[in-house]
């Protein structure tokens, strides 16, 4: 076994134990560390002050608004179902409820966003069945909480807009 103890290959090993994938070869990427150490410098810096960590985290959220379609698309809903529950004037606890659905499926759809990117950073280009189940799965997470998310405007909608149009 090679006992490579770098910082990216312990991650590697931490959370892809040779064990489980064996199909790691000596031309992976991390092998290719120096031509590859000045791009990965920017993902190891540490925020020095808050200001930087809320600048950092706004950077992943503007990645996933311009890159990933269906956070777009849930960022579009969660207002129109917000903008709704305002419209009706719906209780504090009303539109607490839809606003923490709303955020519950934006957060998941940040988290496959950053899964899909790990994986993606781990893998390469090969396709590894443990790297189709970690994807599938975060995306049924988004998937579920998507659902309940609609459910739960439904309920508490419903009534108002059927009573608006009758």
């Amino acid at each position: 076994m090679n006992i490579d103890l770098s910082l990216p290959r312990l991650f590697l090993f931490l959370f892809n134990p040779p064990s489980v994938s064996e199909q790691m070869t000596e031309n992976d990427d991390f092998h290719k560390s120096e031509q590859s150490a000045t791009q990965r410098n920017d993902s190891f810096q540490i925020a020095t002050n808050l200001f930087l960590s809320f600048k950092y985290a706004g950077e992943g959220v503007g990645y996933a608004f311009r890159t990933q379609r269906n956070f777009r698309i849930h960022l579009i809903i969660g207002a129109i179902a917000l903008s709704l529950s305002l419209y009706f004037k719906l209780s504090a606890v009303a539109c607490s409820i839809i606003s923490l659905t709303i955020a519950l499926v934006l957060v998941l759809e940040l988290l496959n966003t950053a899964l899909e990117a790990v994986v993606d950073l781990t893998v390469g280009r090969e396709f590894h069945q443990l790297a189709k189940i970690a994807k599938d799965c975060a995306a049924g997470a988004v998937l579920i909480a998507a659902i309940a998310a609609l459910i739960i405007a439904s309920a508490l909608l419903l009534p108002y807009i059927l009573d608006t149009l009758i």
